[in-house]
């Protein structure tokens, strides 16, 4: 598989696989922590995490701006990872839960997140352009999209165990002071904090129930005031905990990149070298100056276009993590390993990745298979095909959501009659797989695209933008959370068909254009 690419694809694979194993620790349980630590509603949270996941995007325009400029890639990539450790040490600091001040801690949350935005700013994009330069050498033109793909893969190896590591460390601390797992305890601990007196008839008997449960040595509840403390307290410290694995998985990835640093291609200074070359004459100036903008407008539009993929697809760990824990039957997953439990909502964000992981070398397959015989799609039919796989996926949760209650009905019921309409965790491996399908037609083949078409000595902005588009769509991600809560469940999800069915239509209109640009 490797034999053919560029010496520097795999450490550069594995440095980026470091890095994502610890972001994907952290966005394993983003949403849930805030949730559980600061007593947030979802819609509240989901502007947390949607302003946080657009920043992390927007902030790559900020990291490509700063690389072009300085002409030091290398440089700012090993920033960017330094600062992401230094993000997640933040937030890893264990802090008292119910909290004492909310806006302090809530603001100290914030502060670290943003930290971990603006390295991730600086690594991502410009890594990703340094991977596209290995690409620019005739020799290996034609495995660009391949390239891209393996590179993607490796991504999300890291991306298949974190939410194991996360939700294992999480369970254990729970373990090792007495109390079982149980996803929706924290919100209900929040109210009766908040005015136990106002909580319905039906939420009382639900935490009664609940709290005795997860007593481990079998005891029951006398003290609820006493319990809810120190069952949030406990709750929470494991996930700061599981932030602290972040940080090994960061300092795993520093270490990899500084050892093979010097075997990487060099972006900065193939633009300076482009520089130092004879002026062209006039009408050459012309000509590049008209293709120039060409490629900068065919660009935009895919950008335009893939807003609404993200839009849709990073709702897998905010609106769809919340139907996870709120509408299936997660009983029938349960790791034990002694120590601790693999159990949790959060389970579900190890599926999409290891799908990625799994079909990519099988899509790869296809496509080599379609171009041996001339038939292969150009990569902005790829894309399209891809939005349309992506609708899909979200018909294919809505039809299982149609005889769902809607979220704010579930408050009236009791414990019984919530586990009475729970579906099975296949429906949502289903979606993630469908998901995943799409997700390999357009976010490697994206960036495979952008590193082809970009002007050379634009190649930091142009990822920077390709990722500044999955910002504007993570910062509509708080509308999967209004959705959720205020409408019936079956459509919340036919929202995002609606946006990705739209969006392939809309790319098909352009396939032909786009084809002749990248030529």
């Amino acid at each position: 598989m490797f034999n053919k690419h560029p010496k520097g694809l795999v450490a550069a694979a594995l440095a980026n696989m470091g890095e994502r194993f610890g972001f994907y620790i952290m966005m394993a349980i983003l949403t849930l922590f805030i949730s559980a630590k600061f007593g947030l509603s979802e819609t509240t949270t989901g502007y947390i995490y949607s302003a946080f996941y657009a920043s992390i995007y927007i902030l790559a325009l900020v990291g490509g701006i700063i690389a072009d400029k300085t002409k030091n890639f290398k440089g700012t990539i090993l920033a960017g990872l330094v600062l992401m450790a230094f993000g997640y040490l933040i937030i890893a600091i264990p802090t008292p839960t119910p909290v004492s001040n909310l806006p302090l801690f809530l603001g100290l949350t914030c502060v670290g997140l943003a930290v971990i935005a603006f390295g991730n700013g600086l690594f991502k994009g410009n890594l990703q352009a340094l991977v596209g330069q290995m690409y620019d050498n005739p020799k290996y033109s034609s495995l660009r999209d391949a390239g891209f793909q393996i590179f993607y893969m490796f991504i999300n190896v890291g991306a298949v165990f974190a939410p194991f590591i996360a939700i294992g460390v999480r369970n254990w601390w729970l373990k090792v002071n007495n109390f079982d797992y149980d996803a929706t305890l924290p919100e209900l601990c929040h109210k009766y904090l908040e005015d136990a007196g106002a909580m319905l008839p039906q939420e009382m008997e639900k935490l009664t129930v609940l709290a005795d449960k997860v007593m481990l040595d079998g005891s029951r509840v006398t003290d609820m005031t006493a319990f809810v403390n120190s069952y949030l307290d406990v709750f929470n410290r494991g996930f700061h905990y599981a932030f602290m694995a972040a940080i090994v998985a960061m300092l795993v990835s520093l270490a990899i990149y500084l050892k093979n640093k010097s075997v990487f291609p060099d972006p900065g200074k193939k633009a300076v070298e482009a520089q130092e070359k004879a002026v062209p004459g006039k009408e050459e100036i012309r000509i590049s100056a008209t293709e120039i903008r060409q490629r900068i407008y065919a660009l935009f539009a895919v950008f335009g276009v893939v807003i609404f993929f993200w839009l849709s697809f990073h709702q897998n760990g905010y609106s769809l993590t919340y139907f996870a824990r709120d509408y299936v039957d997660l009983s029938v997953i349960n790791i034990d390993l002694g120590f601790t439990q693999i159990k949790g909502a959060e389970i579900f964000q190890a599926v999409n990745p290891f799908f990625v992981v799994f079909l990519t070398p099988i899509i790869m397959w296809v496509f080599g298979s379609l171009k041996a015989k001339g038939k292969e799609p150009s990569t902005p039919m790829k894309i399209a095909i891809g939005m349309g796989i992506a609708a899909l996926a979200y018909l294919f949760l809505m039809f299982f959501s149609l005889t769902l209650p809607a979220k704010d009905a579930l408050a009236g019921m009791t414990a019984d009659q919530i586990d009475a309409i729970r579906v099975t965790p296949w429906i949502m491996v289903g979606l993630y797989f469908i998901l995943t399908v799409a997700e390999l037609f357009i976010s490697p083949l994206g960036l495979s695209f952008v590193s082809k078409v970009a002007p050379p000595h634009l190649q930091g902005l142009m990822q920077g933008c390709w990722l500044a588009a999955t910002a504007v769509g993570n910062s509509l991600l708080f509308i999967g959370g209004l959705l959720y809560t205020t409408v019936p469940i079956w459509a919340c999800w036919l929202v995002f068909v609606g946006a990705t069915g739209a969006s392939m239509i809309v790319m098909l209109a352009m396939v032909r254009w786009l084809e002749r640009v990248a030529k």
